[in-house]
């Protein structure tokens, strides 16, 4: 079955009780046990919700998983899986991973003992050499947030398994219906939710999946423990979202295309970042990994004065935090996703003033186009 159907078809298309074509909201907090010699799946909500559990369903199989999560954030969902390694252990990190993944690793769990090494992830030479006795995981992001650099999956996984590692790969992205990094071999891939597989702005969610069932009890554990879980109406949100994914990227990607092509012409334009251009680095690694390359893309302008312009004057984009929805939406970096990075490591990484992310959303393009060209003016 291809991706596309089973965004519809994936064992959660009717309720079997009324034949709803839908899951139904279980709003509640607990359940009656009844019998207590013959426990039921259920008791409590924050370890088991029956409509939370067809959105971890869903999304195990569409990333080609043994199991999934629901989490109540994208952040939540990743300082969880994060939560299965212990003190003393050590993450090597790609260095431009999306801000709140940098948060949590140099702020939050360095205090616990869990030690951080980043490196270039669109080099897999860095990669190995930042690996130390007590390194216990790789965490990828490709592409990257919001450079939009690309890991070659393949050989950085490849590494991961030689030394016994396992491997954590951010797919919020490109979303399971363009790259499934389970199946290249990764052993956990998480999701913001709340970004294309809820897509409409209107949800705050996050995903994990696990490639065995061994690796679901570790990740589990921490989610029952935290409990920072989703209530029934986010995930019923999620899962509407979910259904209308490919036409979604399919649409949203046709008009990236179009934007960054013509965002390499204009004369205020200094660089565009983006997988589905001739010129991007990395392209073919891409290419042979994704099916598509996306809806987000970034570019600087030549001037700090000229960025500051455009997201006081574009029309057609909200310049707000976040991506994923079906509206146009421009970031800044500088000051929004990557805020809590050290400028000295901003600067190095190349997130300055100058930069602007884009998540192009379901407008015309050449609307888009007009309404950028007169921002940049």
């Amino acid at each position: 079955m291809n991706l596309g159907t089973a965004l519809i078809h994936n064992g959660h298309e009717t309720e079997p009780l009324t034949g709803a074509l839908g899951v139904p909201i279980i709003q509640t907090s607990t359940f009656d046990q009844g019998d207590l010699s013959a426990p039921q799946e259920y008791d409590y909500a924050r370890s088991g919700n029956p409509t939370r559990k067809a959105l971890e369903e869903i999304i195990a199989t569409l990333e080609g998983g043994a199991k999934g999560y629901a989490f109540g954030s994208g952040i939540a969902a990743i300082s969880s899986v994060l939560g299965i390694f212990s003190a003393g252990d050590h993450i090597v990190a790609a260095e431009d991973v999306y801000g709140g993944t940098w948060r949590i690793l140099h702020a939050f769990y360095k205090r616990w003992g869990l030690e951080t090494t980043v490196a270039d992830a669109a080099d897999p030479d860095a990669l190995r050499r930042a690996i130390k006795p007590h390194t216990k995981a790789l965490f990828l992001e490709t592409p990257s947030n919001p450079l939009l650099k690309i890991t070659d999956l393949k050989a950085c996984l490849g590494i991961a398994h030689e030394a016994g590692l396992l491997s954590i790969v951010d797919n919020t992205f490109m979303t399971p219906y363009f790259q499934q990094p389970l199946k290249l071999g990764a052993d956990i891939v998480v999701h913001s939710a709340t970004k294309f597989l809820g897509g409409h702005s209107d949800v705050i969610s996050g995903l994990a999946v696990t490639g065995t069932e061994e690796l679901g009890k570790q990740v589990y554990a921490v989610q029952n423990s935290f409990g920072a879980v989703p209530g029934p109406w986010d995930a019923w949100l999620v899962m509407r979202g979910i259904k209308t994914l490919k036409v979604r990227m399919e649409a949203q990607q046709a008009s990236a295309r179009k934007l960054a092509a013509w965002l390499l012409t204009h004369n205020k334009v200094e660089e565009v970042f983006y997988p589905g251009l001739e010129s991007h680095p990395g392209r073919h690694i891409h290419e042979a990994q994704a099916s598509g390359a996306g809806a987000v893309l970034s570019f600087k302008t030549k001037t700090l004065e000229q960025a500051l312009r455009f997201l006081g004057k574009v029309k057609l984009a909200a310049t707000a935090v976040s991506l994923g929805g079906v509206e146009t939406i421009a970031s800044y970096p500088v000051k929004m996703s990557h805020g809590s990075m050290p400028p000295k490591e901003r600067a190095r990484l190349g997130i300055t003033g100058t930069l602007i992310r884009i998540s192009v959303g379901l407008e015309d393009a050449e609307d888009l186009i007009a309404d950028f060209d007169q921002a940049l003016q």
